[in-house]
């Protein structure tokens, strides 16, 4: 395992040659481009070759005419500490996931902590050292970000107060503690939100010893940021509780990996009658009782891009602009300014299909060529999944 702590910016870099570029906004999936400029980790130009002055570039990738899109973001996992989890007695889980094109992920809470502390002291305290943690360290350059104390009983404003000047800016799983009611869940969140704290909920029946259903009813007056798990964590609410969730609000609409795939396809289906497929977004909620899904998040698009009449290049945006725009994020979009994050893919070898999207669209993985992160090239071929028919290279150095 690599750590990137942190460090300087990155020197420039930039990537040409490039067949296809998915912006990661959903509002314009692909890109009229064929090269990215990056200086000091953040991108400085996206365009044509011929417009661009890439003299000053250190270090060249030529995309090989592949598929260029954002780092892909992981809206729901479950950290401890550095690139180990006790859950599946798993090292390397973040790293494995970065091979499957995952630059980012976001914490719904450090609950596989083993004595995780459940008074409000201790859980404030935990909650600041998680955050500190992954701030200070990266596994494998992958952004984690953690710290997100599960709501116990007795909280005030002042804890909240309290956590978001310390620097934690997200509540894990509201239904994971002893908070499970809707009235006192949604003055918590509501603290939460005034001082800053972005929020996601429990949706669905019991995951682990300790936690419960949590149905529309309890959801829809929470009010969190995002439902975490509509299709179920791992058991989904009944389709019309779904259907409900998805008409009577406008919040972050997450589907994960390690639910229930009719409910995903469901939620799906239904915000896009609704025209509001910029809800949607893709999780893994692992590490978790069904393990470590390196692939997951690719498996996810895959999923929706294959089941429903969702375009494969608007499924991508599930997992990167609408994640990172709902999450705060300065990443998962390909446009000036936002952080220098990407996935270089292709078509796997002897996959039908034509292109990477008509292949995707089939329900086949991607193969990854390189994942870069801040203008760092972090992985060149991935181990994980099917190998790319054609693979960047980097040009100098």
């Amino acid at each position: 395992m690599a750590e990137q702590a942190a460090a300087g910016p990155a020197g420039s870099l930039a990537i040409r040659n490039i067949g296809l570029m998915l912006s990661g906004r959903i509002e314009q999936p692909i890109l009229d481009a064929d090269c990215i400029l990056v200086e000091g980790g953040r991108i400085a130009a996206v365009g044509r070759e011929a417009d661009i002055d890439l003299s000053g570039a250190r270090t060249v990738v030529d995309a090989s005419g592949t598929t260029v899109a954002p780092g892909l973001v992981d809206s729901h996992v479950h950290p401890v500490i550095g690139d180990y989890t006790p859950r599946q007695q798993q090292l390397n889980w973040i790293d494995s996931s970065l091979h499957g094109g995952v630059t980012t992920m976001i914490s719904a809470g450090e609950v596989h902590a083993p004595g995780r502390p459940r008074d409000i002291v201790g859980l404030k305290a935990h909650a600041i050292a998680s955050q500190r943690f992954y701030e200070a360290f990266r596994p494998s350059g992958v952004k984690v970000i953690a710290g997100a104390p599960v709501l116990e009983t007795g909280m005030v404003e002042d804890d909240f107060r309290e956590l978001a000047a310390a620097g934690v800016t997200l509540l894990g799983e509201v239904g994971l503690g002893s908070v499970k009611d809707a009235a006192n869940a949604k003055q918590m969140v509501a603290w939460a939100r005034k001082y800053g704290i972005r929020s996601t909920i429990h949706t669905g029946g019991p995951s682990i010893p300790g936690s419960g259903l949590i149905d529309k009813d309890v959801v829809l007056e929470a009010d969190t940021d995002v439902i975490g798990h509509i299709n179920g964590g791992h058991t989904a609410l009944p389709d019309d509780q779904i259907v409900c969730l998805c008409e009577q609000c406008r919040r972050g609409l997450e589907i994960v990996h390690n639910g229930n795939e009719r409910a995903a396809l469901l939620t799906v289906n239904t915000a896009r009658e609704l025209g509001q497929l910029d809800r949607v977004m893709l999780g893994t909620d692992g590490p978790a009782g069904s393990g470590v899904q390196p692939l997951g998040i690719l498996r996810m698009i895959a999923l929706v891009s294959s089941m429903t009449a969702v375009p494969t290049e608007v499924a991508f945006c599930f997992a990167t602009g609408n994640t990172a725009r709902i999450r705060g994020l300065d990443c998962g979009m390909i446009e000036p300014g936002k952080a220098a994050d990407f996935v270089i893919m292709d078509r796997a070898q002897h996959a039908p299909g034509a292109t990477l999207l008509e292949s995707v669209k089939l329900g086949n993985l991607p193969g990854v060529g390189m994942t870069i992160i801040d203008g760092v090239i972090r992985t060149e071929r991935s181990r994980n999944p099917p190998p790319a028919t054609a693979l960047p290279r980097v040009e100098r150095r």
